[in-house]
């Protein structure tokens, strides 16, 4: 099983997600950012680890609010969903093609990667609060 974290990063009451870039696994689509979690690496190092090799920023991981398990066609991946804070840094996007803060309400406007989608219908429902 593939380990992936990914950031609840809210500023002004908006959530950062970010759009993949067309040569990437899952083309085109919105994420939660953050990424694979590499060996001996806490899902909140990992986190912490990618959002700065991302995005250029520091962030401290707070606590897990959910994880989703999906099965695609190159395995099956544990998403782990953390609340973080962003400290400090300019955004700088490395590897997506687009980075936006989005409303909660807006986030049905966008085409999410299959794991993300299911932590983005819990937002929408109201099961996990921004």
């Amino acid at each position: 099983m593939i380990k992936v974290t990914a950031a609840l990063l809210v500023h002004d009451e908006m959530l950062l997600i970010a759009k993949r870039r067309p040569t990437a696994r899952l083309p085109d689509l919105w994420d939660l950012p953050g990424g694979k979690v590499e060996p001996d690496e806490t899902p909140e190092e990992c986190l912490k680890r990618e959002l700065h090799e991302e995005f250029r920023i520091d962030v401290t991981v707070k606590d897990h609010v959910g994880s989703n398990v999906h099965t695609y066609d190159f395995g099956t991946v544990e998403l782990m969903v953390f609340r973080a804070d962003w400290d400090r840094g300019d955004f700088h996007s490395k590897d997506h093609q687009e980075i936006r803060w989005s409303f909660p309400h807006e986030l049905d406007q966008f085409e999410f990667a299959p794991a993300d989608f299911a932590i983005i219908k819990k937002i929408l429902a109201g099961e996990i609060e921004l």
